[in-house]
């Protein structure tokens, strides 16, 4: 009797450990590193506040709007060019 409950127990504890590795194999990806670039959204569709009078995403009013941002890349945000200059970490 001693060793049949070895056993059960044995096999008990590799279906638990077996689980949690299984468990871990489908852990979801890290998200990519972000960061607010100002000046390169089109007219409604920066991503929040777009500085006095607006709100949030898609209030920006017109095209590459200096106090409207974007999430982009982080370290891309100083190489997007734009009709009026290049992107920037801060708002203009």
């Amino acid at each position: 009797m001693n060793a049949r409950n070895l056993v059960t127990a044995a096999f008990t504890l590799a279906a638990l450990t077996s689980g949690v590795a299984m468990a871990q194999d489908h852990a979801t990806p890290a998200k990519p590193a972000v960061e607010k670039c100002y000046g390169v959204s089109a007219a409604g569709k920066n991503d929040c506040k777009a500085g006095e009078g607006t709100t949030c995403a898609g209030t920006a009013k017109v095209d590459y709007q200096g106090n409207a941002w974007k999430n982009v890349p982080t370290g891309t945000c100083t190489s997007i060019k734009t009709p009026h200059g290049m992107g920037s970490l801060t708002p203009a």
